[in-house]
């Protein structure tokens, strides 16, 4: 986003989080996601939704008038907060209104005390699908109908995860956008950090760390960054040996595989 729609985030956002969380934001999540679903069936909604020359209280008392039946309460005020901002273009608004669903569902599982585990069942999942092949090709296929997509994640992860999740995951799985579906949950789980005003610190080692290890590494982390840090540990024996920490854009890679890979090129130079 850029422009104006960079300050109308800004500010929704600032709205939105000063309200005290609670369990009551899972329904908030639904309702938006619900909204996200019919921004992406009608453009035509998403430009009167967005008109400029329209005031702010035109476009809130179209969404009042358009869905105040449909929606609860609590989502339709999020919404209106959202129409009342100006956006530069239609289709950040729909953006907008997808990002606002998935936190408030991360609240819902703050309130619940599931956060941590939220995150940390994110990062693995999409750990899991770079090491199978079959189960991601299965996920992303255009020609299995979402229906059956959600069947499967429900199959595979209905007893062994968390409902915010399972939830988080099938809209990520169900509804596609212009990035890999790796992408999509690491940005989840990034955004579950961001509630704990952490930064996510992606680990990568051939074998597990040793409780001494992971004590050090975080301290030396958190001293380099200058604030908290999330340790998020994935096991790859195909690293061979040594650590790749990634914080964000940045990697720190000092893996015996990547030394390799570094010899290679030089050969192949």
């Amino acid at each position: 986003m850029q422009g104006a729609s960079r300050a109308a985030l800004a500010s929704s956002l600032s709205a939105f989080e000063s309200r005290p969380v609670s369990a009551d934001d899972a329904v908030v999540s639904e309702g938006l996601y619900a909204v996200a679903q019919l921004l992406d069936r009608e453009p035509s909604l998403r430009r009167a939704f967005t008109d400029p020359a329209s005031s702010a209280d035109s476009r809130r008392g179209l969404a009042q008038a358009l869905l105040g039946a449909q929606l609860p309460a609590p989502a339709l005020q999020v919404l209106s907060d959202l129409v009342g901002e100006r956006w530069s273009a239609p289709a950040d608004l729909r953006e907008a209104v997808e990002l606002f669903a998935a936190n408030a569902a991360l609240r819902a599982a703050e309130a619940a005390g599931e956060l941590d585990d939220v995150e940390d069942e994110l990062f693995r999942f999409a750990r899991l699908l770079e090491r199978e092949p079959v189960l991601r090709a299965a996920l992303t296929d255009p020609g299995l109908p979402a229906d059956r997509k959600a069947a499967v994640l429900r199959d595979l992860l209905g007893s062994r995860a968390r409902a915010t999740t399972l939830r988080l995951v099938e809209v990520a799985v169900t509804r596609p956008r212009a990035r890999s579906l790796e992408t999509a949950l690491d940005e989840l789980a990034e955004l579950a950090a961001q509630r704990r005003q952490r930064y996510v610190a992606q680990v990568r080692v051939a074998r597990p760390l040793e409780p001494q290890q992971e004590t050090r590494l975080l301290a030396s982390l958190e001293r380099l960054y200058g604030r908290k840090i999330q340790l998020q540990v994935d096991v790859d024996p195909s690293v061979l040996g040594g650590i790749s920490v990634r914080v964000g854009d940045e990697v720190l890679d000092g893996t015996v595989r990547r030394h390799l890979e570094d010899v290679r090129r030089s050969f192949a130079g």
